[in-house]
């Protein structure tokens, strides 16, 4: 069992006050916006293939898209604050390492209540809806299904009732909404085409995602085992971790190799995805529920993040280099 002797990381206090632009600022730092190069990368990802692969670019289209899935995120993310906290998943984790699991702390923190959390994920989503829309008057209804697949398996990882973090399938759920679909759906939007290369790419970023989610559910899984939030952490413990862990590392592996086959990624890619994979070996080893091990759990944690940050940018640089080529 994880133990903290440590005080509990938080927000800073110093966020509250009155006024409107403290408002907004809660409000901004409560959708966790460090981490939106989750959701900004893959976007990116699946347009440098589709200019790549049919030197296909508009700009508006993009900027529409990455604030559409930017906005989809931070509603997933004060979501998950709000359902996490209905059912006292987040109050009763005194394990979280802060600021990478355990929420944002706003609600426990009384920085923002889960009412006006629940406001802002519905404005958030709201947002990301009408931006939608906007897209889909440019390059038909098939946007919309992108759109509401997202913002659906975002908000349905929480909703108390479906719940799909509690199901064993919230991991897949985050490979999809932020792998698979802005990947695909980026490269759909600029080209009109459906690409099996497109997939193929899809699936590191895809991987990488959830390999995020499960290292981030090892500090929760005692909070999250009481109140029967049973993520495949839950079920598989910290060694199951592993093996997943490594599954998803191996599956980011062999899809490069694949690309690399069918010439969708030039053969010198080859070199960065052994490393990222190697980078992924390093913090597998310190998946660990102990608490002596707690240390290098954040260590693993970090280098997931950049794994994921780093994966993408070498994709999208892969990419964009063949296009100058040809």
């Amino acid at each position: 069992m994880l133990q903290t002797h440590q005080p509990l990381d938080r927000p800073s206090p110093s966020l509250a006050g009155p006024g409107l632009a403290a408002a907004a600022r809660r409000a901004f730092l409560a959708t966790r916006p460090a981490f939106f190069t989750a959701a900004v990368l893959p976007v990116l990802v699946g347009t440098a293939w589709a200019i790549a692969s049919l030197h296909r670019f508009d700009g508006v289209l993009l900027a529409l898209a990455l604030a559409a899935m930017v906005l989809v995120h931070a509603a997933a993310n004060v979501y998950n604050d709000v359902g996490d906290d209905q059912i006292g998943a987040d109050a009763d984790n005194t394990n979280h390492i802060y600021p990478y699991t355990g929420g944002s702390r706003f609600i426990q923190s009384g920085l923002l209540s889960r009412r006006e959390m629940e406001w802002l994920a519905l404005g958030l989503a709201a947002g990301a809806l009408a931006l939608g829309v906007v897209l889909s008057l440019l390059r038909g209804p098939g946007v919309i299904l992108f759109g509401v697949a997202g913002l659906g398996l975002g908000l349905l990882y929480s909703l108390p009732g479906a719940q799909l973090s509690a199901r064993g399938i919230g991991e897949a759920a985050v490979a999809i909404a932020f792998g698979a679909l802005p990947v695909i759906g980026a490269s759909w939007l600029q080209t009109g085409r459906f690409d099996f290369s497109a997939v193929l790419l899809s699936l590191p970023v895809s991987a990488w995602a959830a390999a995020i989610l499960v290292i981030n559910e090892v500090p929760d899984v005692d909070s999250d085992r009481r109140v029967h939030k049973r993520t495949l952490v839950v079920r598989w413990g910290a060694r199951g971790a592993q093996w997943i862990y490594g599954a998803l590392t191996a599956i980011a592996l062999a899809a490069s190799a694949i690309a690399i086959l069918r010439h969708a990624l030039p053969i010198w890619y080859a070199l960065p995805a052994l490393v990222l994979a190697a980078v992924s070996v390093r913090a597998l080893t310190g998946i660990s529920s102990e608490p002596s091990g707690r240390r290098r759990l954040k260590q693993s944690i970090e280098l997931t993040l950049v794994t994921h940050m780093v994966g993408c940018l070498a994709l999208i640089i892969a990419l964009l280099s063949e296009h100058a080529i040809r």
